[in-house]
């Protein structure tokens, strides 16, 4: 079977050192989902991609993802021309908290992102997504170049690409992305299950009040509709334990350490897009209940232990999910990329 061609990944928010930095798709989905539900968009009102990159000052991949994921909920749908027009019936998503309506006339940029944060998710996935396929070598000059950005943003991006795991330097002082091979996966997730547990005994005492049972309530309604879930809501309960539970640990030592195999979180998001149905559904769900169930009975020690097995038991997952995306999908040219021998 011929390999199909992989346009741009899917864009979902990443963790990395000094705070969350959400992606441009998710805050334009946030804005016009809202508008929708305030009725600042009423009914037959059309988008497209192009009139969405240009009023929020974004490139079109993410203008794209916010109308893709708009559709998937229900408040858009294809119109008879080019674009999208406002579902007659829309309703906003039960997750969805309604934007603030802008004035006539308002800047709706994201103006409240730096310049490396603006492309840092963008170039993350895209990053990330190749991944699967081979090496990359990362370059500067042509990052910069591509985004129409100073090299001064493009150095900054890279280093946090380098903060979270997705690049190295190699003994020629170059940007390396390596491939995610089985024995670079098998790596990383040794250093997750020796790493995470720790911090997840470090965290217990910390979580906020109703934290636990958020967790509870968001897995059980993914476990009761796991046929259902999409890319973007596995990579939200993948954040929700892997990121945002550890990360009350208070060590940001630790957490720094940590951070750095979790670039095979930021691979999963782009594995779950192209291929979320392969185990039917998703094996880590019940995973993921143990750890909050043994949290919630204040047994931390076994919490740990069932994390420390959930990771094992994933490796094997995720070796073969990559080896089945990588022999059906095929990454198109980046000019920043040069795949490496």
């Amino acid at each position: 079977m011929a390999a199909s061609r992989m346009p741009g990944a899917e864009r979902q928010g990443p963790k990395v050192p000094g705070g969350t930095v959400p992606r441009l798709y998710q805050q334009v989905f946030d804005i016009l989902a809202g508008q929708i539900a305030q009725g600042a968009l009423g009914p037959g009102a059309r988008l497209s991609e192009s009139s969405v990159a240009e009023q929020f000052g974004i490139s079109r991949a993410p203008a794209r993802q916010a109308l893709a994921e708009l559709e998937r909920q229900g408040l858009l749908e294809k119109s008879s021309g080019r674009g999208y027009s406002v579902h007659r019936a829309a309703a906003p998503p039960a997750s969805t908290e309604a934007a603030p309506l802008a004035e006539a006339g308002d800047d709706l940029r994201l103006t409240q992102l730096s310049s490396w944060e603006r492309i840092y998710g963008e170039v993350e996935s895209e990053i990330a997504a190749r991944c699967s396929f081979a090496g990359w070598r990362v370059n500067e000059t042509e990052l910069a170049r591509f985004y129409d950005v100073s090299r001064t943003v493009a150095r900054d991006v890279v280093g946090r690409l380098q903060q979270r795991g997705v690049v190295r330097k190699d003994d020629r002082a170059r940007w390396i992305a390596p491939a995610m091979t089985p024995d670079h996966v098998g790596e990383l997730y040794e250093l997750r299950w020796l790493l995470e547990p720790v911090a997840l005994e470090k965290a217990a005492p910390y979580l906020p009040d109703g934290f636990l049972a958020g967790m509870r309530s968001h897995l059980e309604e993914a476990i009761a509709n796991a046929g259902e879930l999409a890319g973007p809501d596995l990579d939200r309960l993948e954040q929700e334990l892997h990121v945002t539970l550890l990360g009350y640990c208070g060590n940001r030592t630790l957490m720094q350490a940590v951070s750095l195999p979790q670039a095979l979180l930021v691979a999963h998001s782009f594995l779950y897009r192209w291929m979320p149905r392969l185990f039917g559904a998703e094996p880590f769900l019940p995973e993921h209940m143990e750890v909050v169930e043994r949290l919630e009975a204040g047994r931390v020690a076994e919490a740990a232990q069932s994390l420390k097995r959930h990771l094992q038991v994933s490796r094997e997952r995720a070796i073969d999910r990559i080896g089945r995306v990588t022999r059906e999908m095929q990454p198109d040219d980046l000019p920043y990329l040069e795949k490496l021998d």
